[in-house]
């Protein structure tokens, strides 16, 4: 096959067709090489992607703990916590704590 049979085949016409390759450079700039490119776009998207999950993350630790905090504004509640978390005791109280050993010996 010569070069003009080559450049006689419709396929080829179409390629160098000057609006075809002014198009197809445009596309491809537009894809890859510009500001708002769709590979921009893409990361961005995960971006936001992650971020919602953050938000929805951090939402229900805030309203675990505004549950918490409602549940401890009764003064028992606050009391019952502040003995068994922190160790602490009234006054007059003696407090006994009992540690398990867990290593076993043979």
């Amino acid at each position: 096959m010569t070069l003009k049979q080559i450049k006689n085949k419709p396929f080829v016409k179409f390629i160098t067709n000057r609006y075809v390759m002014i198009l197809a450079i445009f596309f491809v700039w537009m894809v890859f090489f510009d500001e708002n490119s769709w590979v921009n776009h893409r990361e961005f998207d995960k971006e936001i992607d992650k971020l919602k999950s953050e938000k929805e993350y951090y939402q229900s630790q805030i309203d675990s703990d505004k549950a918490f905090i409602n549940k401890h504004n009764d003064k028992e509640e606050l009391e019952k916590f502040a003995r068994e978390q922190y160790k602490m005791k009234k006054e007059n109280e003696e407090i006994y704590i009992i540690e398990y050993d867990t290593i076993l010996e043979k």
